[in-house]
Formats: structure tokens, C-alpha cells, sequence
């Protein structure tokens, strides 16, 4: 026996499940789903895909791997079919990552909460950093160095570390002239990068410059990505990763790929299907894509509106579909009700309002904190009909399924402080 528990947004999803089940009315802002309907298309190619029933190759066939390496190259990186592993999911490719490289391992502090379980399942230390005022998802630099040289003296092997661009959990994205930064400091102190880019698709606005680690330091980033936020393919298991190029990246490629011989074997040849047309984005993968961005924006830009107009600290959501508050400014008015720290206040909201959140200390917070991650993506309605309608919707709030849920949250964060 390990004594490990269960992810804890994966309990956490268990938890409303069987609640709903027993007629209980919940706000489920707690799982990081993308909650939409499969793409139709994307359901052909599923079916297509069932006379892929072979093993093939450990890293993937090579008219997914083309494809990916496409996907990649034109985001500025240029990439060739043997530098892409995929594997089903984002989470394997990183666990064989902390399989291949030594090293422990530097994150963001708040960050997705499989980082450090995953580094410590290899014995390895998750050291956490601060992130900046302005944005999640990277260490603040000037903090970053100083970690890694107080964890030398200490006697720890820092030798890589993890970015989320755009973040989970804050919903943000770290500017370019941040992203050069912590890269010099990578140079400087010998870290690989892992790039975790798994939101990129999910900017909210086109416009929104996106500087991938491996455009600044190509020979020393490792990129993952995946089809379950961008395309709402959560349970399909669609991941994939680039490798840098050069002696030391086929290196990494070729442990990962070893890894997976005795893990996954390969991708499911189905999704296989899937992957080599959704990562060659004809045009009507290119439309999917934008308005699920627009829609994840738009929403989570309200639910920040109601958090800050109630008293919440919150960095506004530019990516992704996240928000952070912190309650810290309400901290003597919610200690009244018996609230001191992010477990308490999970609590309280769901005991309370029937709003489920994911508490800040499961992401890597100071437990003492009053933070909670928020996903707003499973605020557009119960049935597909009604996920669909809230994509195509010119204004997506003016819904009804949409309108109750936002009146709801409205009047719980109204009533938290009487």
C-alpha cells in the first residue's frame, strides 16, 4: 500500500457525480473539462479508425507524427515527424519525462496539481516557486534562480523545470519578454525545459502574442500537448510531445519512447485517426478551434467580473478556462463563518451553496491562503443541445442555461460575506 490518494479533481468530480445522483444541485466548478460536444467530423474519424487495429510503432505512425510535426511548425517551431512522440495523453508523456531525465524538478506555485505528485512518484523533490503578480503558469525569475541555488546548497539535483503557457490554474499567460527570462535563467543554471502547451489553442483572443520556450531555447524545451482542452477530447486520451533536436534531445525521445514500450505500448490506432486530421487543422478544425476559444473567454471574463465585484482578488483570465480568486481582502468577515484557509473555504461553498471549487492547496497554495481554482468551462449547460447552442451563440450569457448558473454564482458570492 502507498497511502496516495486519489487526484484530488478527479475525487472531486466522483464526489458531484454521486451527489447528482441522489438529486442534490451543484455548481461543478471543480474538473478541468472542456464540457462540449465531440466535433462531428471528429466522430467520423473515430469511426474510421476502428480498422486501425494493429499495435504499430511505440512513437506513433508517421502520418500522425507529420501531422503533429506540422502543428508545431507552424506555431514557430519548426519540428520533423521524428522529433513527436504521442501517447495517450499529455500526463503518461510527462511521467516518462521524470522516467528519462534525473533531476528534481522546479514548478510554479500554484500549479496543475499532477506536477508534483508525478516528480515525487520518481522520488524526486517538487520544489515550488512563486509566480509573478501578473500572470501563473511560470516561476518568477529573480525567485526562480534563488531557488534552484538554495536547493544546491540543501543538497537537491534541480535540473528541471515545468511552465504552463497558457496556465492551469489561473487562467492566464505569461508575456514573451517573461517567457525570455526565465529561458536565460534556464541557459544559465542547465535546466531542461518542459513546455507545457496544452492551453494554446485556448487563448481567448487571436491577437494575444504566444512565445513558446522552445522558440527562445530550442535545444533544451520539451513541448507537450493534447486534444483534450483545445477539441473537449478529455476522454479520448490524445496527447503528444516534441522533442528538441540535436544528441541530447534524441536522447530524451528515445528514453520516453523506451518507456512507453513498457507502459502504453502505443496510442490507440483509433485516436490515432483522429490525431493525424486534428493536428493537420483543416479549415473547419480551424473554426471549431475559435469559437471554443471565444466561448471559453467569454465566460470565464464573466465569472472574474463576479468574483472581483464581490470582494475577490483575481487576475484576469486571458487563456484557457480558469479563474484564481483570493479572498484574502474578505479574510476577518469570512473567519466570522468559520473560514481561515482554502480547505475551509472549499467547504463552506459547497456546503453552503453547492458550488464546488478545487481548493488552492491542492494546486501547490499555502494552505492558510483563501484561493481556489475555478473552471468555468462547465458552465455551459447539461446536455450537448445545450453546449452547442452556448457555442454558436452570438452572446453565450444571454442564454438561459447560461443566465441561471451565472445568477446563481452570482448570488453566492454576493450572500458569502453577509
Amino acid at each position: 500500500m502507498t497511502g496516495r490518494n486519489v487526484s484530488p479533481n478527479l475525487a472531486l468530480n466522483q464526489l458531484v457525480a454521486e451527489r447528482n445522483a441522489v438529486g442534490e444541485s451543484l455548481v461543478h466548478l471543480g474538473f478541468g473539462e472542456a464540457r462540449l460536444p465531440a466535433f462531428a467530423p471528429l466522430l467520423d474519424r473515430l469511426a474510421a479508425g476502428a480498422r486501425r487495429n494493429a499495435y504499430g510503432p511505440v512513437a506513433g505512425a508517421r502520418d500522425v507524427r507529420e501531422a503533429v510535426a506540422g502543428y508545431f511548425s507552424r506555431r514557430r517551431m519548426p519540428t520533423e515527424a521524428d522529433q513527436v512522440v504521442v501517447a495517450p495523453g499529455s500526463k503518461p508523456l510527462l511521467m516518462a519525462l521524470h522516467m528519462t531525465v534525473p533531476g528534481d524538478v522546479l514548478l510554479p506555485r500554484p500549479c496543475w496539481n499532477t506536477y508534483a505528485p508525478q516528480a515525487r512518484y520518481m522520488g524526486k523533490q517538487a520544489i515550488g516557486v512563486p509566480i509573478p503578480d501578473q500572470c501563473g503558469g511560470v516561476p518568477e525569475p529573480a525567485a526562480l534562480r534563488e531557488a534552484v541555488r538554495a536547493a544546491r546548497v540543501l543538497g537537491h539535483d534541480p535540473r528541471i523545470v515545468v511552465l504552463t503557457l497558457p496556465d492551469n490554474p489561473t487562467g492566464t499567460l505569461a508575456p514573451p519578454a517573461l517567457v525570455r527570462e526565465i529561458c536565460a535563467i534556464a541557459e544559465e543554471e542547465d535546466l531542461l525545459i518542459v513546455s507545457d502547451e496544452i492551453y494554446r489553442d485556448v487563448v481567448h483572443d487571436a491577437a494575444t502574442p504566444v512565445l513558446s520556450p522552445a522558440e527562445v531555447a530550442p535545444r533544451r524545451t520539451v513541448v507537450t500537448t493534447g486534444l483534450s482542452k483545445s477539441l473537449a477530447l478529455g476522454g479520448w486520451r490524445i496527447g503528444a510531445a516534441r522533442f528538441p533536436e540535436g544528441a541530447w534531445g534524441r536522447r530524451i525521445r528515445d528514453g520516453v519512447v523506451s518507456a512507453a514500450s513498457e507502459v502504453w505500448s502505443t496510442l490507440a490506432g483509433p485516436m490515432q485517426e483522429v490525431a493525424a486530421y486534428a493536428f493537420a487543422e483543416p479549415p473547419e478544425i480551424r473554426d471549431r478551434l475559435a469559437a471554443t476559444a471565444r466561448l471559453h473567454g467569454v465566460v470565464a471574463r464573466e465569472v472574474h467580473r463576479v468574483l472581483v465585484a464581490n470582494g475577490a482578488l483575481c487576475r484576469p483570465p486571458t487563456g484557457a478556462f480558469y479563474v484564481y480568486p483570493d479572498f484574502e481582502p474578505l479574510r476577518a468577515e469570512l473567519a466570522g463563518l468559520g473560514v481561515t484557509d482554502s480547505l475551509s473555504l472549499h467547504r463552506h461553498l459547497l456546503d453552503e451553496y453547492g458550488v464546488v471549487v478545487l481548493a488552492g492547496h491542492h494546486l501547490g497554495d499555502a494552505e492558510g491562503a483563501l484561493r481556489f481554482k475555478a473552471a468555468t468551462s462547465m458552465l455551459y449547460g447539461e446536455t450537448a443541445a445545450e453546449q452547442e447552442e452556448s457555442l454558436a451563440a452570438a452572446d453565450p450569457l444571454g442564454l438561459p442555461h447560461v443566465r441561471n448558473v451565472m445568477t446563481r454564482l452570482e448570488e453566492t458570492f454576493t450572500k458569502l460575506v453577509p
